[in-house]
């Protein structure tokens, strides 16, 4: 059974309400680093991701989730701004046809603008957009010998999210949208953890 990541943060922040905003402190700017993992999704229909990856004739359908992996390293320049440069493991979704499978996969990397907005106790909003260079490998065919296309772009990604400091500590949660192409795009929601210099 997946467990939604959204759900998983917000049990472990709870406590962390009722620590007093003095010790949440965290420096207005500086370096930090984080990673983080956890469910993605393919948006586009069957025909769309088909189409992405030059599937010949039909009778296939897609295995459109999997497990998402991401690290990131930002600059914040004041408490409203910063930037990240970030990596991403989207998962291998599937291809399937019969008893043979195509996988998928499916990564990207880039920068993303980042505006907060300050909350309470600790916690802040945030926004994000950005370009990503992404890179889809087809791997295995579906019983007709042919190779699947692989694909590889530079497209839009953004995204919104909150994030909890303590001290140095922070944590995260998000979504995220690596639109890849018109056929293919991937939501993303993930839990991350870092630490800000």
């Amino acid at each position: 059974m997946k467990i939604h990541p959204w759900l998983a943060l917000s049990a472990v922040l709870s406590p962390l309400l009722f620590v007093t905003p003095a010790a949440q402190a965290a420096n207005a700017d500086g370096l930090y680093v984080g990673i983080g993992g956890g469910y993605g999704k393919v948006q586009s229909s069957d025909s769309e991701v088909g189409k992405f990856a030059d599937a010949s004739g039909g009778n296939y359908h897609i295995d459109d989730d999997d497990s998402v992996y991401k690290a990131f390293v930002g600059y914040e320049y004041n408490r409203y701004f910063a930037t990240e440069a970030f990596y991403a493991d989207l998962g291998k979704p599937n291809i399937i046809r019969g008893g043979n499978v195509v996988d998928l996969k499916s990564k990207a990397y880039g920068l993303s603008l980042v505006g907060k907005l300050p909350i309470a106790a600790g916690f802040e909003l945030f926004a994000k957009a950005g370009l990503a260079r992404w890179d889809v490998d087809a791997r295995g065919d579906l019983g007709d010998g042919n190779d699947l296309d692989d694909n590889d772009g530079i497209d839009p990604i953004y995204g919104a999210g909150v994030q909890f400091h303590y001290q140095h500590f922070l944590v995260r949660t998000e979504y995220e949208r690596y639109d890849f192409d018109s056929d293919y795009k991937i939501d993303a929601y993930t839990a991350s953890v870092g630490w800000q210099f």
